[in-house]
């Protein structure tokens, strides 16, 4: 009976190519990280060089860009892998408080600082004592800046208020006469706290303090009061204007108030803080926060 050559009926596996290993046909061999299969056998024909002897069976590409070990190419806790024009590129982790952003080509990724034309400058969680002053808060960075006082009332019937302060750090306050202003207010009486009332409806005025004057009712103590004010030209040399919208209502549910006003700081001074407080009593709530607009 004839006798047949099938060859080998697997892959055998012969590890790193040697120039003086004689192969046979499905020898594999591993070289630059590629391998090879033997196709002719014969002896001292290198891979990759002798098409004729070797086929090649896997490759392993060019590390770093075409999906080889990427631990080679990002290397710390928080890198980024992304593709640029020639391949797979690392971005290392950017600090605290960076966000992810194109760059200014749009060609990459990379980390910077978030730039905002609205910035938290102040935040006081909770509002107390017979005055509340925040210095170093206004400069020449911003053109304008929004006040937000939410939940405000103090321990006694009180009309809030606020005085700008100069001086940086020292703190010096700006009282009375620096300031002129006018207000409209409105303020609304329900029957037994619940339906409608009359109403009452003040004309504006001017004055020589700064108020956002939330209620004046005697004996009703406890208005909560939530103002919104705005400032321009603070930090700067120009003249500091003004203007405000408040509403609240006091303790017994008995009086709510509107009332829309602004105003002028005519000294010239530059203005580098704020104070709030009310015209009696102390603070015993409320919310304070300051924004710079660019």
């Amino acid at each position: 009976m004839a006798t047949i050559n099938l060859g080998a009926i697997k892959f055998n596996w012969k590890g790193a190519y040697n120039n003086g290993t004689t192969y046979a046909v499905d020898d594999v061999v591993s070289s630059g990280g590629n391998s090879y299969v033997c196709i002719q056998a014969s002896t001292g024909n290198a891979v990759g060089n002798a098409t004729a002897y070797w086929n090649i069976m896997s490759s392993a590409g060019t590390n770093g860009s075409n999906g080889t070990d990427i631990g080679t190419t990002i290397t710390t806790q928080g890198d980024i892998l992304y593709r640029d024009g020639s391949g797979l590129q690392r971005l290392a982790k950017g600090t605290a408080g960076q966000v992810l952003q194109m760059n200014s080509g749009a060609t990459a990724p990379e980390y910077g600082n978030v730039s905002s034309d609205c910035v938290l400058l102040h935040t006081t969680a909770v509002m107390s004592g017979t005055t509340v002053a925040v210095d170093n808060i206004f400069n020449s960075t911003y053109n304008t800046y929004k006040v937000f006082i939410s939940g405000y009332y103090t321990s006694a019937d009180s009309s809030p208020q606020f005085r700008f302060r100069s001086g940086g750090a020292s703190g010096v306050v700006e009282n009375d006469s620096v300031y002129n202003y006018a207000h409209y207010r409105i303020e609304q009486q329900f029957n037994g706290g619940t339906g409608n009332g009359s109403t009452i409806t003040v004309a504006g005025a001017s004055q020589s303090f700064a108020r956002w004057h939330q209620s004046l009712e005697s004996g009703n103590v406890n208005k909560t009061g939530n103002t919104e004010i705005t400032i321009h030209n603070a930090g700067t040399a120009y003249s500091t204007y003004w203007k405000n919208a408040a509403v609240g209502i006091d303790a017994s549910g008995s009086w709510l108030t509107n009332m829309v006003g602004g105003g002028v700081y005519l000294k010239g001074q530059v203005i580098t803080g704020i104070q709030f407080s009310g015209s009696a009593g102390s603070a015993t709530a409320g919310s304070l926060k300051i924004y710079g607009l660019k």
